[in-house]
């Protein structure tokens, strides 16, 4: 194990956007962090990202797990889920992008493959590391009493026209805002509310979905998601009701700096050996979740997709 005075290893699996403005940007930016190569299925696009940030490129994915302490993943979670289970066989701690991976038992793979190899797992749900939402959700945590929650995800992806790489995603697309987003919902309301005891799911237009959830609280939750929300009616909105009234998530803060606060978890993790509260655990039971969520769905007429 990495001690505390030691800067940790880190490479980088991806080569998207995602990859080099924040994940790379932070890991060469943070301390406590030496980014010490880039691998990706395209080796030209790694080549960029490993240039553009000062460190070198890797021919072989397995020769990245073995230079390093540590691995960063910012690739699809079908392609993570295989690879992170390598990196911790091969001994290196996981920092993961959500959703771990889209079938549970590709998210179990990780798991069971980070507890055999005693490795530290920290995920990057967004407001789980963004410091004003972190710090909301443990005082509403804190607080209790709380008789229902819901959290709206209205993302505007497919505006005509739009090229991005978020909207070319092929896992996006076929997937849709049930996976995507679905994780952010689940990650603002389980640390709150407790754990799902059932879900029930219904198809809206394109690809949105709305989940009714019950939790072991006693709670329950409903979450509305969607990628497909037309642009001026699209926004993200957590609200909770209880014994201490209405309240109301509050917004802001750069996924990059709230990247450097997963970088600085891990570290945390590695040093005292304790588990974080977003380690792979968690993400499995997120999987679980939405796993169940897109079984109902597809016992009631089939997949939503962000298609027409």
């Amino acid at each position: 194990m990495t001690s505390a005075a030691t800067t940790l290893r880190v490479g980088l699996v991806g080569t998207g956007t995602w990859a080099s403005k924040t994940h790379a940007a932070a890991l060469r930016a943070h301390p406590g962090t030496d980014l010490v190569g880039v691998w990706g299925r395209r080796p030209e696009a790694a080549a960029e990202v490993a240039a553009a940030h000062g460190t070198r490129v890797f021919e072989d994915v397995d020769a990245l797990f073995a230079a390093c302490d540590a691995v960063a993943f910012a690739v699809p979670p079908d392609v993570q889920a295989p690879l992170a289970a390598r990196a911790a066989a091969a001994g290196c701690h996981l920092l993961l992008d959500k959703p771990l991976a889209t079938s549970v038992p590709a998210a179990r793979e990780v798991v069971d493959a980070v507890r055999a190899a005693g490795v530290a797992s920290v995920v990057f749900f967004t407001l789980r590391f963004a410091t004003v939402t972190s710090d909301w959700l443990a005082r509403q945590a804190a607080e209790g009493g709380w008789f229902t929650g819901r959290a709206d995800w209205y993302g505007s992806l497919y505006i005509p026209g739009d090229t991005s790489e978020l909207t070319a995603s092929p896992w996006r697309v076929g997937r849709g805002a049930l996976w995507d987003v679905g994780p952010h919902a689940l990650s603002v309301l389980l640390p709150v509310l407790g754990d799902v005891t059932s879900v029930t799911a219904a198809r809206g237009p394109a690809d949105t979905v709305h989940l009714v959830l019950a939790h072991a609280s006693g709670a329950s939750a409903t979450a509305a998601l969607s990628l497909t929300t037309p642009a001026k009616a699209a926004g993200v909105d957590v609200e909770l009701r209880g014994e201490s009234g209405i309240v109301s998530m509050p917004t802001g803060g750069a996924s990059v700096d709230a990247f450097g606060v997963a970088v600085d978890a891990l570290l945390e993790s590695v040093r005292t050996g304790r588990p974080h509260a977003c380690n792979a655990a968690f993400a499995l039971r997120v999987t679980e979740i939405l796993a169940a969520a897109e079984a109902r769905l597809a016992s009631s007429g089939g997949e939503p997709g962000p298609g027409e």
